[in-house]
Order: C-alpha cells, then sequence, then structure tokens
C-alpha cells in the first residue's frame, strides 16, 4: 500500500501545489507551441519514469531498432494496464500522443497536461465526435507527431495474454489516410503491476516490443480492408513470441 500511496502523493503535488509549472508550459505554448509540447513531454516523461522507479516496475524494451526515427507513425498496441500509457511515453522516441477516452476531459489540471503532450479524446459514443479525433489525429501525423491508439477500446482483462478484445476497424484510419506506417506494440507484465490486485502497487517485469512497421497500402486486398483484423493477429502472435520467451528463461 506504501507504493499507492505515494504514487497517489506524488501525482497530487505535480497536480495541484504544481500547478504554476503548467501555467509556464501554457505561457510557453502562447508564444512557441513546439516549445511547449517538447518541454512538457520531457516533464511528463520524468513523471512518469519516477512513477515507474517509485513502483518497482523494471521495463524490457525490445524492438526499439524498429521505430523509424525520421517520422511520424501509428502505434497500435495491447491494452491490459494505466500502466501501458507511463511505458509507452518513457520508451518512444520523439513527439507522440495518446488517444484516450473523453472521459478524461473530466480533471482539469490533468486534462491540460495531457493536451501539452498531443494527446487527442475520443468519444466513443457519438460517431460524428469520432470522426473529429481522426481528423485530428491526421494532423497530428501531419505534422511530425506520432499518435498511439489500444484498438480494444477499453483495457483488457482476460486472463490469457493472447486473448485479444476485438479491434474496432476505424482505429487504423489515420494510418490509411496519411499514410504513415503502422507499428505494432505488444506489452506484457503490466497488468501485474496494478490492475491484478487493485489498490496494491507491486513490483514487476514489463516488457515492450515494437514489431516491424507497415504500410496499410501494401497488404493484400483482404487485409486492408480487415485491417484491424489483421493488426491483431500480429500483435497477438508478438504476445505469444513473448510468452514462449518468457518461458525458456
Amino acid at each position: 500500500m506504501i507504493r499507492f500511496i505515494s504514487i497517489a502523493v506524488l501525482l497530487f503535488c505535480f497536480l495541484v501545489p504544481g500547478y504554476p509549472l503548467l501555467a509556464a508550459q501554457n505561457s510557453l505554448g502562447m508564444k512557441d507551441p513546439a516549445a511547449r509540447d517538447r518541454e512538457s513531454l520531457k516533464i511528463v516523461q520524468f513523471m512518469f519514469w519516477l512513477i515507474l522507479k517509485i513502483a518497482g516496475v523494471e521495463v524490457t524494451v525490445k524492438g526499439a531498432e524498429n521505430i523509424p526515427k525520421d517520422q511520424a507513425v501509428l502505434y497500435v498496441g495491447n491494452h491490459r494496464s494505466y500502466f501501458d500509457i507511463l511505458v509507452g511515453y518513457t520508451t518512444v522516441p520523439g513527439l507522440m500522443g495518446f488517444v484516450a477516452k473523453k472521459e478524461m476531459l473530466r480533471y482539469p489540471f490533468l486534462r491540460s497536461w495531457m493536451k501539452n503532450v498531443n494527446c487527442l479524446f475520443l468519444d466513443r459514443e457519438n460517431i460524428k465526435e469520432g470522426l473529429k479525433t481522426i481528423l485530428e489525429g491526421i494532423d497530428h501525423v501531419k505534422n511530425g507527431i506520432s499518435v498511439w491508439i489500444f484498438p480494444e477500446g477499453t483495457r483488457n482483462r482476460n486472463e490469457d495474454l493472447r486473448e485479444l478484445l476485438p479491434f474496432k476497424e476505424g482505429s487504423l484510419k489515420i494510418a490509411e489516410k496519411t499514410g504513415c506506417p503502422v507499428v505494432p506494440v505488444a506489452i506484457m507484465g503490466t497488468a501485474d503491476v496494478f490492475e491484478k490486485h487493485m489498490p496494491f502497487i507491486r513490483p514487476a517485469k514489463v516488457t515492450v516490443y515494437y514489431g516491424t512497421p507497415f504500410y496499410i497500402k501494401d497488404l493484400d486486398p483482404a487485409d486492408r480492408k480487415k485491417a484491424g483484423a489483421y493488426t491483431r493477429e500480429v500483435i497477438r502472435d508478438m504476445l505469444l513470441s513473448l510468452q514462449e520467451e518468457k518461458e525458456w528463461t
């Protein structure tokens, strides 16, 4: 419980008493939005790194060499934990924003930091608003900002890591419309930190595996039509590979 309390106190101090830091970032954004994005990302990455340290999380990164360094990409990952976001932000190069549920907009200080690190907010119940989010994601990619999505739409609580929820087909529209590469991401171990024993936070070994990027336009017609299902199988195979590797160690 001490880890949970320590992280809760850290977040409170960062979001509330630390408001002047946010105000300074917002002021910087009025003069130089690009500088604000870079500085805010460094601050958030440091906070996430600190939280992972307090939680006792050991992160192993595989396939970092697969991430294109000269262009924005669409990261597509499986989703098991809130800690997926921390692992993502602390291991990818360059600017990147997650697609989050619109309910996160309820939290004033948090939503401001999320906007400063290029997060997008998706209304899963409103198709028209969902299309707006996709258009914002397209703009992000065109401006050199990568986007990370969880096509399962919610955290997967299945015991078997490979039992992924169906991927929403519309989630890959950003890559389809921009022509950017899709980087499949398999994450293992994040649910062991918190979700499997709430409200306790426990040390865990987490692996994030960045797979070989692909372009939707290069897929076979059948796979191109169902790019979500195709990507789901790619990530499922990556998770199987991670599990087999773990069993041998």
